[in-house]
């Protein structure tokens, strides 16, 4: 099995980064895992023990990945409308368990479509060109203050040379690249807190002070729209807060053993703000609450 020490590694496999191959214990926290401690501690230990099982949904952001970043598991498109039958299930699971990504026809034609698009975008097409320097999926690791390992996989990671601000670039399908949608996306699924995570990585290794992360977004519906956002420097301050929140309580649940839900009592839960505030500007004269 591979082993890695801190520093940052080409050439790693899917499956080497997520059987968590950091020495001294082969034990470390990735943003995934951050998350899902943020989340209730219980998710992240259920998780760690359960591997989740294979989605079918992933399939098709992984194909992408593997035509926007040039690397990851290949691609078989297996000659069938579907895969109701039992002669397009063997040859899809065939592929699967070959550890490649397989795909119908018209989804196949799909991803040369949002390839186009991709790279007609200036900016998304510049940021994930290995002529202008950079490597796909790049492996982290470095050590947290506090003392737990640590790693992220960059999608792609430029070339430390030059006076200029190094970008980091994660690539992410979604049904909506707009700016509202995104941040939406970001609060729910913490983008947040994996962009600080990723630029915390890099601070770790490289001593350099202000890296950048940014995130290309592209849409899975026809014309294929791209949006390339980074997060304002509050979002990263949130995420920052939440990750080493989430850390201290990574070591306070391995130092007692115990990993908690959301709780045992009955929780009161106010609405959302915005919803208060929606109520007080169409019922201005409802009784004060």
């Amino acid at each position: 099995m591979t082993n890695l020490t801190t520093g940052i590694h080409d050439g790693i496999s899917d499956a080497v980064y997520h059987a968590d191959p950091c020495l001294p214990d082969n034990i470390s926290l990735s943003s995934t895992e951050l998350r899902r401690i943020t989340a209730s501690p219980a998710r992240f230990r259920w998780c760690k023990d359960n591997p989740p099982p294979h989605k079918r949904v992933f399939e098709f952001g992984h194909a992408a990945h593997r035509l926007a970043l040039g690397v990851g598991s290949d691609i078989v498109v297996c000659d069938y409308d579907s895969w109701r039958t039992k002669a397009a299930q063997t040859e899809r699971d065939d592929a699967r368990a070959n550890g490649q990504t397989p795909l119908l026809p018209d989804e196949w034609a799909e991803l040369q479509q949002m390839l186009h698009a991709l790279r007609a975008h200036p900016v998304a097409a510049a940021l994930l060109d290995p002529d202008r320097g950079g490597k796909p999926e790049q492996t982290l690791i470095w050590q947290d203050p506090t003392g737990p390992m640590c790693r992220a996989r960059a999608d792609w990671f430029p070339n430390l040379t030059g006076d200029g601000r190094p970008i980091l670039t994660d690539y992410k399908t979604a049904a909506d690249a707009s700016n509202n949608a995104f941040a939406r996306a970001a609060a729910n699924y913490g983008y947040h807190q994996q962009a600080a995570w990723y630029l915390a990585g890099v601070r770790a290794l490289t001593g350099i002070d202000r890296p950048a992360f940014v995130f290309v977004v592209q849409e899975k519906e026809p014309p294929y729209l791209v949006n390339v956002i980074e997060l304002d420097e509050t979002a990263l301050r949130i995420g920052d807060a939440q990750n080493s929140a989430a850390v201290a309580t990574y070591l306070q649940c391995v130092e007692t053993r115990q990993w908690p839900g959301y709780g045992p009592d009955v929780q009161l839960v106010a609405l959302p703000r915005w919803i208060e505030t929606r109520f007080e500007e169409e019922y201005p004269n409802a009784a004060s609450f």
